[in-house]
């Protein structure tokens, strides 16, 4: 089963290009789950299980691999559905999220699918399981939910919004106050968290739930005759999303005479070199790995920073 990442290198050529590749799995049914392949480290049959007291009910226990304990989640039961059993033949995806490594039990893999986020679509608005995506598409003719890991972390891992006072007792920051920034992303949880954050320096925020939305929404002011770098301090936009993702949005506002000097932060559950480079491929100013108050609120001194020095 780990083979079928073998080739996740070759993937990153799909950035830019709004496509992806996502992880297709069943859990305790017939329906098809899908998470984005770039989050995926490895996909394997579960090693022995250890049992932990007054562990979350989502979790089933922890696993040891290659000398990293991880925790053991029942992706089914944690987004609603039936429970999962787990044994000695399960199958486990594991995942890094937000700096964070955390397996998931799941009921059986299916396959990677090459898409364009133009074929991803947002959830409908309803109740239920529904809660816990951020998109759907077809594959086949068959429904795939893409599920909203963010959302279930969350809920088992309990985040602060709050920042440090003596980052909010820096001067610089005082010249944020009244200024507007976009927020783009589709994750509900993640919205929150910027929300929460950036409320506390006393910005005015706008929000998207996607990219195509969040680029429609800087053309409308533009086309209204606002210089965009003074209506704007900057935009935060996640890099996955339904329709267009962020790297996309990034690349669409760097091709905009009008849009092109916004100030551009890849904030993101994915991490680590990969985001780095693509950053600098697109243009982005800066990159920011989910969820860090303190270090959001750097970014925000860095780019008020940018504003005075002129450069």
């Amino acid at each position: 089963m780990a083979g079928i990442l073998d080739a996740v290198d070759q993937r990153t050529q799909l950035v830019g290009e709004n496509r992806l590749e996502i992880l297709m799995f069943r859990l305790a049914g017939r329906q098809l789950f899908a998470i984005n392949v770039f989050k995926v480290q490895e996909v394997l049959q579960m090693p022995r299980l250890t049992l932990m007291p007054q562990r979350h009910a989502f979790v089933c226990g922890v696993v040891n691999l290659r000398g990293q304990t991880l925790p053991v989640i029942d992706l089914s039961q944690a987004i609603g559905m039936r429970p999962l059993e787990p044994g000695p033949n399960s199958t486990i995806i594991v995942t890094e999220y937000n700096r964070s490594v955390q397996a998931f039990l799941v009921g059986s893999v299916d396959r990677i699918v090459n898409m364009n986020w133009e074929a991803i679509m947002p959830p409908p608005a309803s109740a239920g399981r529904q809660h816990y995506l951020t998109a759907i598409s077809k594959v086949d003719e068959q429904l795939v939910e893409i599920i909203d890991v963010e959302k279930v972390l969350a809920e088992i891992v309990p985040y602060s919004t709050k920042v440090s006072r003596a980052k909010l007792e820096d001067p610089v920051l005082a010249k944020a106050r009244g200024r507007e920034v976009l927020l783009v992303d589709d994750s509900s949880v993640a919205l929150m968290q910027l929300r929460d954050t950036l409320s506390q320096l006393g910005v005015k925020m706008h929000v998207a739930s996607d990219g195509l939305k969040a680029l429609r929404l800087l053309k409308s002011w533009a086309e209204a005759g606002h210089e965009m770098t003074d209506k704007l301090l900057m935009v935060f936009t996640d890099a996955e999303m339904p329709e267009m993702d962020g790297y996309r949005l990034t690349t669409e506002i760097r091709n905009d005479p009008r849009l092109r000097g916004l100030y551009v932060v890849l904030h993101t559950s994915l991490s680590g070199s990969f985001n780095e480079s693509m950053v600098k491929k697109v243009g982005c100013d800066n990159f920011l790995s989910k969820f860090q108050p303190d270090k959001l609120v750097d970014v925000v001194r860095q780019r008020l920073m940018v504003d005075e020095s002129g450069v």
